[in-house]
């Protein structure tokens, strides 16, 4: 850390891994401004809100890639009593930039209750559950961010940030994986993020050996990974699973709830763009490196 250059300081600020390589002036200018802002915000937010932070026992954080189902996993979470997790906040930079952990925690309480108002959408899907607790709590004991692609991106580029978040947070953490077909996973990430398939296919695998080499750092006990196809299968069971690795309830209601809004099978997005033998084979053989994507096949 003491000997990083101006440029790679400003190049972490500005969150260079996660967006376009080439920035206007004016979005650099934004970028700098957005995390800038936020640090009056948040202190002024734990003066006044601070009090709502004091049962906090857990944080967590979703590893993996974007387009592997993390979202609604993230969404139904966010609805239980005791837990808050944010959309997309992008913890690690403000990490980087020496946000202490209560000023994280309002700035996740707050991009949740902003991404409850403005309905939980995401690339046209409704995640919303108006009976339950999106955005709100009961008691507030776990806290966390859905960082999408963006959190592995930072790790990738910046591994001792990992390192920084435990001293920072402080708490107990706890760590998501949520694994997807890798051709629907590449396809998506072809399709969304407007890249070749060659591309596409790059992407993702730097992103597998990125959580390869974080999985490597976690205790046993601090990760939880399981499969995109099987949680939309048993919502309510998955779920339940989660609650006690987050040593939280499983109310009745809120499992209801959640399950009634899962669309029972995934979306086989492979089919969506056209794939060359060549492409499914290369594919293949880079799964072969990761045991989490163990027994996945185009065919299946």
């Amino acid at each position: 850390m003491a000997d990083m250059t101006v440029r790679e300081t400003v190049s972490a600020l500005l969150d260079r891994e996660v967006r376009p390589t080439r920035m206007t002036v004016r979005e650099i200018g934004a970028a700098l401004w957005d995390i800038t802002r936020h640090y009056p915000i948040s202190a002024y937010g734990i003066l006044t809100n601070g009090r709502l932070f004091e049962d906090i026992e857990t944080y967590c954080m979703f590893i993996g890639y974007r387009r592997s189902g993390k979202t609604l996993t993230a969404s139904l979470l966010d609805a239980h009593p005791n837990v808050i997790i944010a959309n997309e906040l992008g913890v690690l930079r403000y990490i980087y930039a020496g946000f202490n952990r209560r000023q994280i925690y309002y700035l996740l309480l707050r991009n949740s209750l902003s991404f409850t108002k403005a309905g939980r959408r995401s690339k046209g899907y409704s995640h919303r559950i108006a009976t339950q607790f999106q955005g709100s709590f009961k008691k507030l004991l776990v806290i966390g961010d859905d960082p999408g692609g963006g959190g592995t991106l930072r790790l990738c580029a910046r591994p001792w940030l990992i390192d920084r978040l435990y001293r920072t947070i402080g708490v107990r953490m706890r760590f998501f994986h949520v694994v997807r077909n890798p051709y629907d996973n590449i396809s998506s990430i072809s399709k969304r993020m407007d890249k070749s398939l060659a591309e596409s296919i790059e992407y993702y695998f730097s992103l597998c050996g990125t959580v390869a080499d974080v999985k490597k750092r976690l205790k046993k006990d601090e990760l939880f990974e399981f499969r995109h196809e099987l949680f939309l299968a048993e919502p309510e069971d998955i779920l339940k699973k989660i609650c006690t690795f987050l040593r939280v309830d499983a109310p009745d209601d809120y499992l209801k709830d959640c399950a009634d809004i899962v669309i029972r099978s995934p979306h086989k997005s492979r089919y969506d763009i056209l794939w060359d033998s060549s492409s499914i084979d290369i594919v293949k053989e880079r799964m072969s490196q990761f045991l989490f994507l163990e027994g996945y096949s185009y065919e299946d």
